[in-house]
């Protein structure tokens, strides 16, 4: 009877640490390095998780929205992957920097050259777009993940709000508000180039005041040393000459 219980005991907590241990699946995400204001630039990684055990990812095609077009679009090299950026012409004209643009991106695909993105891996995908949008919160992107052998799965469903997420939902890009003095984390290039060079300019001239520094206490050491000996040396020589 005990023997029952336990065994039974032993079964229940058995399915619940497999039940716990079993991972949710990832789907293709994007999330922003630093900010996406509104407005500005931004860098994003598309984040791409294989969740089979049999199959590679050799293909990731991401849609972007035809409400919300982005007139520039960059990408950034991936070993072991091609990349095509595909345009479209628009209805309605946007205006940048002063001039305006009748195409804006509709797609980018990656195409693997090699293995891809295997079994238990993932792989980001980056891009620096904009200008970004100031009448939106988010934006959506529509994903299509294929595999190589043939499974297709896609990202396309957006997620409503209030409800629970969708089985295969679409990565959506959070927008924050936009700063007021209208520069953004991605578009100040040249803010951190000049930071950068200030730390290199603040690192040599930390490293010459360490090296002075440096000198100063040897040559005090040197002196205070050269002065013990001398002292030494008198000392020595009353002793043999009292003797």
């Amino acid at each position: 009877m005990k023997a029952s219980r336990v065994s039974v005991v032993g079964g229940v907590a058995a399915s619940a640490v497999l039940l716990l241990s079993v991972p949710a699946f990832a789907h293709v995400s994007v999330t922003a390095e630093g900010e996406a204001a509104k407005g500005g630039y931004a860098t994003v990684n598309f984040k791409v998780p294989n969740e089979m055990d049999d199959a590679s990812t050799n293909k990731v095609e991401v849609s972007f929205p035809e409400d919300h077009p982005l007139a520039s679009v960059m990408t950034a090299s991936v070993p072991g992957w091609t990349v095509k950026v595909t345009k479209t012409k628009l209805d309605k004209p946007l205006e940048m920097h002063g001039e305006k643009i009748d195409e804006a991106v509709s797609k980018v695909t990656w195409t693997a050259d090699g293995k891809g993105v295997e079994p238990g891996s993932f792989q980001k995908f980056p891009l620096s777009i904009g200008a970004l949008p100031e009448d939106t919160d988010e934006l959506v992107f529509k994903a299509v993940q294929t595999y190589d052998n043939k499974d297709v799965v896609r990202w396309i469903e957006p997620q409503k709000k209030g409800q629970e997420e969708p089985e295969h939902p679409a990565p959506a890009l959070a927008l924050t508000a936009a700063s007021e003095d209208g520069h953004d984390a991605a578009a100040s290039h040249d803010d951190a180039k000049e930071d950068a060079e200030s730390d290199d300019k603040s690192e040599s001239a930390s490293s010459s005041d360490s090296s002075d520094s440096t000198a100063r206490v040897l040559g005090v050491v040197g002196i205070v040393v050269g002065a013990a000996g001398v002292a030494f040396g008198v000392l020595a020589g009353r002793r043999r000459t009292n003797s």
